[in-house]
């Protein structure tokens, strides 16, 4: 269990609901039921009993409460007493984002670090798990959200969002595949897949193909280097109902009534976004922001 699975279980339970507590979270509801959930899963005990006015802890509940409360508070006091001995904070702090971040993932961290370090200015550049890995290693940024986890002792990394991918299909498409509860990965074979350049994060490309050729899906030809579809572009190549592209719940885009979005059954396809930083740094506001993702709770 994670610190931030305790922090999303406790607030549930202090706001009596999933609403409001999503809403203190700054996360959508349907991914902090998942990670409530996924610790019943874990421990094999319902946590909370649900009903319509709201939810209240069992007996196992209020005993992971006060233990989850206790981990918090002494993270907590860790996190202070290491400021102490950490350098200063003050001036930019650069961030690289990939395309399709999930909304939530900053918004809380950001406005925690804001709080805390007002003097902090934020500079966010939307670069591929390539290009951010480059610049971590050249010192040009000081916090990457890669889609693969890298190797070596030069930098750290902690993961801080999984998202179960579902497709997005010309609608008409997507009602004669669908089956109860989505669509299976190999109904899709015979389609053209609407993807990413190899070049831009080789390992989570890689992973991501070989699920998708075991199914019988044909890759095709890969697009050129350096070219990252847009939304527009995807919607507009799936809406002929001859292409997929693969896309999480809760995509940053409206959805146009020609394309839907369905599960895929089984749930083969994760997509990982690890926060990485080099080892070496000793900022006390990157330290800060690492420590509010790390309580942001996963899709």
């Amino acid at each position: 269990m994670e610190l931030r699975e305790m922090r999303a279980f406790v607030t549930v339970v202090e706001e009596g609901g999933f609403s409001a507590a999503a809403r203190r979270l700054h996360i959508s509801q349907p991914a902090l039921s998942h990670t409530v959930s996924g610790l019943e899963r874990e421990f094999g005990v319902q946590l909370l009993v649900r009903s319509s006015t709201g939810v209240r802890p069992t007996d196992a509940g209020l005993t992971l409460l006060a233990e989850a409360r206790g981990v918090l508070a002494r993270h907590e006091r860790a996190v202070t007493a290491m400021a102490a001995h950490t350098a200063s904070s003050g001036g930019v702090l650069r961030i690289g984002i990939p395309l399709e971040l999930p909304a939530e993932l900053l918004s809380r961290a950001l406005a925690q670090l804001r709080e805390t370090f007002p003097a902090t200015r934020v500079q966010a550049l939307h670069l591929s798990t390539t290009a951010q890995l480059a610049a971590l290693r050249e010192g040009t940024l000081d916090l990457g959200l890669l889609r693969e986890r890298p190797t070596g002792q030069d930098l750290d990394a902690m993961l801080v969002v999984e998202e179960h991918l579902g497709v997005l299909l010309a609608t008409d498409l997507a009602a004669r595949l669908g089956e109860p509860g989505g669509i299976r990965l190999d109904a899709l074979a015979g389609l053209d897949w609407i993807g990413f350049p190899r070049s831009g994060s080789p390992a989570w490309y890689d992973a991501l193909t070989a699920v998708l050729r075991g199914h019988g899906i044909d890759i095709g030809a890969e697009p050129p280097e350096g070219q990252a579809l847009i939304a527009e572009v995807k919607l507009a190549a799936v809406g002929t109902g001859r292409a997929f592209t693969l896309a999480p719940p809760h995509w940053s885009q409206p959805l146009p009534e020609t394309v839907s979005w369905s599960p895929l059954l089984g749930h083969p396809l994760v997509r990982r976004t690890w926060a990485v930083w080099p080892a070496g740094s000793h900022r006390r506001d990157l330290g800060h922001l690492v420590a509010a993702l790390e309580q942001t709770p996963a899709s």
